[in-house]
């Protein structure tokens, strides 16, 4: 009995800030505000506006952004991981790397919008001395842009990836390597048909949850690129906050429900991933 009402606080949590917004999501996206009369009504023009026009435009370029940077962060986080790893002096290599990567993977938003904006923005420091001083342009790149805002992106989900899949790391028994070793197995055999099977469950993981993470970032991009670049979170937050078009707070709903949905079919098989890795992480 005691130990059920120790539980009580977490699921009181998850159900006011969790399941209760979704239920709203789904209540309020199915409304619709005439907007003479200003008499709310059930409908599914949100839910049917959201799939064409430039709405999908924002879902797909969502989609797009947070496809190329997880995995991209993926790879990169994998081999950084792995290097700290392997390194001679490991262990105070490694402390370092993991704490670092503990701030970094949280630095984010206005700060770190501004931090690149300061740094090779159109007026950066780095985009002046390259351009004044070395005569070196940067070939169009500009960080008002989907590759911007990728390499933008980039600086926070690399470190969250190495946080994440260095426990898988280091989950990889030595025991396997030198039986393959005594067995004559070459180093591509042995992640062929031992390391690679074993760590390709929680890499599938930790990169859904790099795309999740990077579908739902917003105040970053709000800062960066205002609404020069399609993406849904950002779609959101111009409905939300109309003054102008009535009823458009139900659309602004409607498209976080569908952001929710999409998360959320993310996250299941995130869990079905982690459900199957658990043997090997322990």
């Amino acid at each position: 009995m005691l130990s059920v009402l120790g539980t009580l606080p977490f699921f009181l949590y998850i159900g006011v800030f969790l399941l209760l917004p979704i239920g709203v999501l789904a209540v309020e996206a199915f409304r619709a505000t005439d907007p003479v009369t200003f008499e709310e009504t059930w409908s599914t023009g949100s839910i049917t506006a959201i799939t064409g026009g430039p709405y999908r435009r924002a879902y797909l370029g969502s989609l797009q952004l947070s496809a190329i940077t997880a995995v991209l962060s993926a790879v990169l986080g994998l081999a950084l991981a792995m290097a700290i790893l392997r390194a001679r002096r490991g262990r105070l290599l490694r402390r370092l790397v993991l704490t670092a990567s503990g701030v970094l993977a949280n630095f984010g938003g206005v700060p770190l919008a501004f931090a690149f904006l300061a740094t090779i923005g159109g007026q950066g420091v780095v985009t002046a001395f390259l351009t004044d001083t070395l005569g070196i342009g940067l070939g169009g790149f500009t960080l008002q842009s989907m590759t911007g805002l990728a390499v933008v992106y980039l600086y926070f989900l690399i470190p969250l990836m190495v946080l994440t899949i260095v426990p898988a790391l280091e989950a990889l028994r030595p025991q396997w390597r030198e039986a393959a070793d005594n067995l004559g197995a070459t180093g591509w055999q042995y992640w062929r048909h031992v390391g690679g099977p074993v760590l390709l469950p929680p890499v599938l993981g930790a990169t859904m949850l790099l795309f999740a993470s990077a579908f739902a970032a917003y105040a970053t991009a709000k800062a960066l690129v205002g609404s020069s670049v399609p993406l849904v979170t950002l779609q959101i937050a111009d409905a939300l906050s109309s003054n102008v078009v009535v009823g458009a707070e139900n659309l602004g709903k409607a498209l976080a429900l569908g952001m929710v949905l999409l998360v959320g079919v993310v996250m299941v098989f995130y869990a079905w991933v982690q459900k199957r890795t658990q043997r090997w992480l322990t």
